[in-house]
């Protein structure tokens, strides 16, 4: 290997043991789905927190609650209706459905009415943290399989220095350089997947909160209704 060759990262990658490049290919791969998820993840996000905003903003503007159902039959048929808007409908529906029944008392109402937000919630919240565990696992993982493959490749070159006759930093430092590859890329997969990790949980935590506090709200305003 010329010193050209020594110093360019694919002609380390290239000279690497094969365990090595295994370990380099699947930190490779965490990281392309890390970043993939990492994008699919923060639309979600963005898009679950402005839905929070403008069904708020549509709710306490004052607006007929059967006509705020009535406008998300259509999105909800195709299936598009979520965060908020979902546990507002669980809740109607139900609610809904129980006063037509004629025999429920009111405290049963609003216990069935409660039920079906917080089923509705509990999907909401599975929503939100759908992929999360996946990027807390690359970011804990990916630094120890970097550092694996490390002292694999550190190994194989004090082992072929056993052969020579004389060792120089020339002899040794090619096969340490293509170790410490695996570390690089161990953490370059697993700083992004931990530093997306807690933005995200700290993102689902506060729209869960603020699903929480509709879901209350929303609970005392039929409670109200159900015992005029």
């Amino acid at each position: 290997m010329t010193q050209g060759e020594t110093l360019s990262l694919w002609a380390l990658v290239e000279n690497a043991s094969l365990l090595v490049q295994l370990v380099m290919l699947t930190l490779v791969l965490a990281s392309i789905f890390s970043w993939v998820l990492i994008i699919q993840r923060g639309g979600y996000m963005s898009r679950a927190r402005k839905d929070l905003v403008q069904f708020e903003h549509d709710f306490w503007s004052g607006a007929d609650l059967n006509q705020l159902f009535r406008d998300g039959n259509e999105r909800s048929e195709k299936g598009l209706v979520h965060g908020v808007e979902s546990i507002f409908r669980a809740g109607f529906t139900e609610f809904a459905r129980l006063r037509q029944q004629g025999r429920a008392d009111p405290d049963a109402i609003m216990e069935g009415t409660q039920r079906a937000m917080r089923v509705a919630l509990s999907r909401e919240q599975e929503r939100l943290e759908q992929h999360l565990p996946f990027l807390a696992s690359v970011g804990s993982v990916s630094p120890y399989i970097g550092l694996f493959g490390t002292v694999w490749g550190i190994m194989n070159s004090f082992r072929g220095l056993a052969t020579m006759h004389q060792a120089t930093i020339a002899t040794v430092a090619p096969g340490i350089s293509e170790a410490l590859v695996a570390t690089a890329m161990g953490l370059f997969a697993a700083i992004p997947a931990v530093m997306a990790y807690n933005r995200f949980s700290s993102r689902a935590e506060r729209l869960l909160v603020g699903y929480e506090t509709f879901a209350e709200e929303f609970s005392a305003i039929l409670h109200r209704k159900v015992h005029a």
